[in-house]
């Protein structure tokens, strides 16, 4: 786990003295395989952040949520969630085919714990975990490098109002967004979105 740090962290750590601590929270806390805890934790949640980079090294982090279980512990190095509609720029995916390096930070805001995974990914159109996911578009397949939890300290305590209604569920209609209607985007939908309603 030497290479979780790199000069830059090393120099912060010197200057507050955490060198030390911070060696030993490599050593006892960042792993490279999925527990049975970490997959509880990660199985139940219905949203994460993803941080991705363009070719040039340039990051976006995007939210992706769904009901708990959309998450799935794959085996002991692998994840994989899926891909729903979006707004069609396909920022944080289009990163992933030209740089494959990928962070995601779980967060349980009821109970106040976090987890982060750092890995590479890749998109798998026609997975056999699509089946699963109603009207997911391809499955990402995230293969950790390192897994470690973060302190919770500074996680503000929130719970659960209700789920989104977007979120794809089998045997029900997914409502359509209303920027979809909106006149700046309604003649520019792409072919086949519910939202483009019957030709005339």
């Amino acid at each position: 786990m030497s290479d979780i740090y790199h000069a830059g962290s090393r120099e912060l750590q010197d200057r507050y003295d955490t060198r030390r601590l911070a060696d030993r929270l490599a050593a006892v806390k960042v792993h490279e395989r999925f527990t049975a805890d970490d997959r509880a934790f990660v199985e139940r949640l219905d949203m994460f952040f993803l941080a991705t980079a363009d070719a040039a090294g340039q990051p976006t982090c995007s939210y992706k949520g769904g009901d708990p279980g959309f998450i799935r512990i794959v085996d002991d190095r692998t994840l994989a969630f899926p891909n729903y509609d979006g707004n069609g720029m396909y920022l944080s995916m289009g990163n992933l085919s030209t740089n494959p390096a990928v962070g995601l930070l779980f967060i349980d805001f009821e109970r106040q714990r976090r987890m982060r995974v750092d890995g590479t990914a890749e998109i798998v159109m026609g997975d056999e975990l699509l089946a699963p996911y109603p009207e997911a578009q391809f499955v990402v397949r995230v293969t950790a490098l390192r897994i470690y939890p973060n302190c919770p300290r500074y996680i503000h305590h929130y719970q659960l109002v209700e789920r989104s209604a977007f979120v794809p569920r089998a045997q029900q209609a997914t409502p359509v967004p209303a920027w979809k209607q909106s006149d700046w985007a309604c003649d520019v939908l792409p072919a086949g979105d519910p939202a483009r309603g019957p030709r005339v």
